[in-house]
């Protein structure tokens, strides 16, 4: 546990600098530059687009590298790109080039902390604690939103957006200061592949030949994301809410500061409000689950509350800004609670050796559609107008629960949750023959109302020896 509490104090400065960011980096280019709708959108495109250019071979070398030291570089390099904001602001030379470099090489750097922080909870913690774990990070990343988000606002209007932008590089430092106090990372190393090469009497040079190539080990997370039913799905689902998400996201910037002529106080206020929904939705992950099984908890949550998203593309002035609210709030309710049951059933299927790369290929897909979101939801704007791309948005979040159904209705988790599995007995062998026949066999167990016996042919849990992100 000691090791999970410095990750965690890390994961506090480095989710409220990202939240800062999220508000602080779109204002600095419509308020310090004067960005239009289709500017804004690149520049979110470009905030996720290095999950498109790196995302699958950055899990590999995360399999690879000492996962503690991916971190804390990680940490570094976007401090010293974020306090460059300011700097350059404060010289008189900031332009939209230079922010595009930094939000795509912040990017770069996010890609490897994320995948790195997801695969080195289940190395640092026990199989029954990953549940609890994952909505302590869950519940800190929407605590992040509404603190983040919220001060970031409020600090773009008391002071400026490039000031909110120090902030931030001062907070991915004080990440990377915590994080010297974790252990070394029990994982796989390149040290510790070499020191097991040699106890068999292999060379570093003989075992460096005989390592998959990077292709092939990208190839080998894609063939188990893609090739497992449940994690297939999972995929289907948050491609379409992330897609869904930035149709609706990418331009409020705009919207708030132009049409509506709201401050950016009252637009980190907004997003606060989808911080309080995923805190609620992820404390009531794991009593849910319990309660329903995992399969049902995800579908009844997304059937219910993920059509609330079609009242956001009324928003206005008055009562309409405040029943937007109330309906982004239902959403992101579902979404905290997705956040901590899908990442916990990832990390069960997936074998320790293949953490990183099953991580990355999540990232890989689900944060390439929020680039491909981003850039689409910055078309729309530019050419139907910002509320026709909220539209879009609004149904491809509300259809949600359709593939999550059909995947998850006929499966092992319907009813019940990785962990919960029992040993089943072994077979009774049959009399011999010609000999008195002696008590009937004793049958396999049958699930139980929780659902908790295992699939036949699922993967053994892998959890004990494991990512979480993310969004």
């Amino acid at each position: 546990m000691p090791d999970f509490r410095v990750l965690y104090t890390s994961l506090v400065f480095s989710q409220l600098a990202s939240n800062v960011g999220i508000v602080a980096i779109p204002l600095v280019a419509v308020v310090a530059l004067d960005a239009g709708p289709g500017a804004v959108g690149l520049l979110t495109t470009l905030g996720t687009a290095a999950f498109l250019l790196i995302g699958l071979p950055a899990g590999a070398w995360v399999d690879r590298l000492n996962k503690r030291w991916v971190l804390i570089c990680a940490d570094l390099a976007r401090t010293a790109m974020f306090l460059s904001v300011p700097l350059a602001w404060a010289l008189d030379g900031l332009t939209l080039a230079h922010l595009y470099a930094v939000t795509l090489l912040s990017g770069c750097a996010a890609v490897f902390f994320d995948v790195s922080s997801q695969s080195t909870l289940p190395g640092i913690l026990a199989t029954d604690q990953l549940t609890r774990a994952n909505a302590a990070v869950v519940s800190l990343q929407a605590a992040g939103q509404i603190a983040g988000r919220g001060a970031g606002g409020l600090a773009i209007q008391a002071l400026s957006a490039p000031v909110a932008v120090l902030a931030m590089g001062a907070l991915y430092l004080g990440s990377a200061l915590r994080l010297f106090g974790m252990r070394a990372e029990p994982g796989r190393t390149e040290k510790a592949e070499g020191k097991a090469a040699e106890a068999k009497g292999v060379k570093g040079a003989e075992a460096k030949a005989a390592r998959p190539k990077l292709s092939a080990e990208i190839r080998e997370g894609l063939r188990h994301v893609l090739g497992t039913p449940e994690l297939r799905v999972l995929v289907i689902a948050g491609v379409l809410t992330n897609l869904g998400i930035q149709f609706v996201n990418t331009l409020l910037p705009v919207l708030f500061t132009r049409e509506l002529g709201l401050s950016a106080g009252v637009l980190g206020l907004y997003w606060s409000v989808s911080g309080i929904g995923i805190f609620l939705g992820a404390r009531c992950a794991r009593p849910l689950a319990e309660r329903f099984g995992l399969g049902r908890t995800v579908v009844g949550m997304g059937a219910c509350l993920a059509p609330a998203a079609l009242v956001v593309p009324f928003i206005d002035r008055g009562p309409w800004l405040w029943i937007a609210m109330a309906g982004w709030f239902l959403v992101t309710t579902r979404l905290g609670v997705d956040n901590v049951l899908v990442v916990t059933l990832r990390q069960h299927l997936t074998p320790p050796a293949l953490l990183g790369r099953m991580n990355a290929t999540f990232r890989f897909l689900l944060f390439g559609s929020i680039a491909v979101g981003s850039a689409l939801a910055g078309l729309v704007g530019q050419y139907a107008g910002i509320r026709a791309s909220m539209w879009v948005g609004a149904v491809c979040v509300s259809l949600v629960a359709v593939p999550a159904t059909i995947g998850l209705r006929k499966g092992p988790w319907w009813r019940g949750m990785p962990g919960q599995e029992t040993a089943r007995p072994a077979p009774v062998p049959g009399p011999a023959p010609g000999s008195a026949p002696g008590p009937a066999p004793v049958p396999d167990p049958a699930p139980d109302a929780s659902g908790s016996a295992p699939a036949p042919g699922s993967l053994p849990h892998a959890g004990g020896a494991t990512t979480g992100s993310r969004d």
